[in-house]
């Protein structure tokens, strides 16, 4: 909603979602075309270059104001950081660790995720690892990323708190602060 919000469109007025209820992805509809546009991540955009069939209109890792933030982020309950502070931050270094290892062994990764069944293409599966800023998060500003989001989120409407609100109340840098001096990012 936000993207189409900050090319100036009206979400609500100019688009028409649709939710299959019938089990039908989203992606099938689009082959089908029963719909003009879907939003897609690894392997879709791959199997449908493969097809030949469509393009790809936004790529929120390469295309700008996008790729300049944090696509995803890790959100926690309060009250469990609060209760188990030396487990949350075992989560974050694990996640920041396996974004690492991503970054520099995407073969490797790659290999596990078709071992694992989590997917069934080495290919696609290395060509995502490969495209994916894995790196980034010893280079973008979280902060700076959850006050784009916030700030077009509220602009949409879709949140009545401000960024600064959001910022203040909601977010606890403390745990990748320190991962970060651990792990020389």
């Amino acid at each position: 909603m936000i993207i189409a919000k900050h090319i100036g469109l009206d979400p609500q007025k100019d688009i028409i979602w649709v939710t299959p209820d019938d089990g039908t992805s989203p992606m099938e509809l689009f082959v089908q075309g029963k719909i003009d546009a879907f939003l897609g991540s690894a392997p879709q955009p791959q199997e449908l270059r493969a097809l030949k069939i469509g393009r790809v209109i936004l790529n929120s890792t390469a295309d700008y104001p996008w790729s300049q933030y944090f696509c995803c982020m890790l959100a926690a309950n309060m009250d469990y950081v609060r209760k188990y502070p030396i487990a949350t931050k075992r989560v974050v270094r694990a996640f920041l660790k396996a974004a690492d290892l991503c970054a520099a062994e995407p073969q490797r990764v790659a290999h596990l995720l078709v071992e694992s069944g989590v997917t069934e293409r080495y290919d696609y599966a290395l060509q995502s690892l490969r495209e994916l800023p894995y790196r980034s998060w010893r280079e973008y500003d979280p902060e700076d990323s959850l006050r784009f989001y916030a700030l077009w989120l509220h602009e949409a409407g879709m949140i009545n708190s401000t960024p600064q609100e959001i910022i203040a109340e909601g977010t606890d840098w403390r745990f990748l602060n320190e991962i970060k001096r651990e792990l020389k990012a």
